[in-house]
């Protein structure tokens, strides 16, 4: 899985206006609907809104992912949102968090979808990134970040 298959720069907010983290979860689908063409507004919403009902995407270290399927997304697609201040997510170690990814896929694409999600935390798991990301002035610095990790991970 090649994050440069699934990220592009338009879909990528920096800074995501939101105080919450239903803002700013709404923000990045509709964000992600339309730059991806993705007509399926409302029921991505639903989904991604309900799975963070079920469990807190917020995986730690300032970092949450939230994610959801529906059949309206004809292929998976990845979202960024540095918010402009820390937002509460619910986060398992309790901390607010500076980088949020979201992940939409259609319901019968699940083995890409969780070997996105692998990495995509493979990628995180270095701070100077996330940092350096957090830090970022625009959508392309963003974007050129993720690119330049990638190439790294796969070496």
């Amino acid at each position: 899985m090649r994050i440069s298959e699934i990220l592009q720069p338009e879909y990528i907010k920096v800074p995501l206006e939101a105080s919450d983290k239903q803002q700013a979860i709404m923000g990045l689908v509709d964000l992600l609907c339309d730059s991806a063409k993705i007509d399926a507004r409302q029921e991505l919403k639903d989904a991604v809104w309900q799975r963070e009902q079920t469990r807190t995407t917020g995986i730690g270290h300032g970092i949450a992912i939230p994610h959801g399927k529906c059949a309206g997304c004809e292929r998976l697609r990845m979202a960024v949102g540095i918010p402009a201040a820390p937002i509460e997510f619910g986060s398992i170690d309790g901390k607010p968090v500076d980088l949020i990814i979201l992940l939409a896929s259609p319901p019968d694409q699940t083995g890409p979808h969780i070997q996105a999600l692998s990495t995509i935390s493979r990628m995180l798991n270095d701070h100077h990134f996330h940092a350096a990301a957090c830090k970022a002035g625009s959508g392309q610095e963003v974007y050129d970040l993720f690119l330049q990790r990638e190439a790294q991970c796969a070496r």
